[in-house]
């Protein structure tokens, strides 16, 4: 959660990945206050610095692949009408009053996309057409550990809609502080920062 104002809060695209991996996720960051030390974890640490560094920029390379005409790098949009605040690698613009996200994953190409992935573009994609007004209706991810692999997201409008609904029942966690449900797929406790306290 972000506190912009005094008075209003912020959810992140990278909180609603957590909430999608397990709802309990939120409970524990935002109502007890409970860091995961994800700094500890190499894998975040890399991608942190990776970003940092902007060593994975190669707009030629994307602007022939991916057919922009202009694009901004390092976008931070925020939105009340959404209760969304995020950092976006790099927002393309097309000739017909189109746009996209691109988002830099330090990780490998395993041949799907996942869903958080794919909510976490949509978040994105719902911040760029509310401040530039345009139409998003796909978003591309870069895979730099797979020598910088692209793939493309379709963006629906179902997608969308299922975004929205994601940020409200993180607020309804937050606004009645209620302990909800954890993830039906246990194998993903094993390896969860909070195992010990769930």
């Amino acid at each position: 959660m972000k506190l912009i104002s005094d008075t209003f809060i912020f959810v992140t695209p990278s909180e609603v990945i957590e909430y999608i991996f397990c709802p309990r996720f939120i409970y524990y960051m935002n109502t007890l206050k409970i860091s995961q030390h994800e700094d500890r974890r190499y894998l975040v640490q890399r991608g942190r610095e990776l970003h940092n560094e902007k060593i994975v920029r190669q707009t030629e390379y994307f602007r022939k692949k991916i057919g922009f005409v202009d694009k901004k790098t390092d976008v931070y949009l925020t939105s009340r009408n959404l209760k969304l605040v995020g950092r976006i690698d790099e927002v393309l613009f097309f000739e017909n009053n189109k746009a996209s996200p691109l988002d830099y994953k330090f990780a490998e190409w395993e041949g799907k996309i996942y869903k958080t992935h794919k909510i976490q573009q949509t978040l994105y994609a719902l911040l760029i057409e509310e401040y530039f007004n345009v139409l998003v209706e796909r978003a591309f991810l870069v895979y730099t550990r797979s020598k910088n692999h692209l793939e493309e997201i379709t963006i629906t409008k179902n997608m969308k809609k299922l975004g929205k609904m994601i940020v409200e029942e993180i607020f309804d966690i937050l606004n009645l502080n209620y302990f909800p449900k954890g993830t039906t797929y246990k194998k993903r406790c094993e390896d969860c920062t909070y195992r010990n306290l769930c």
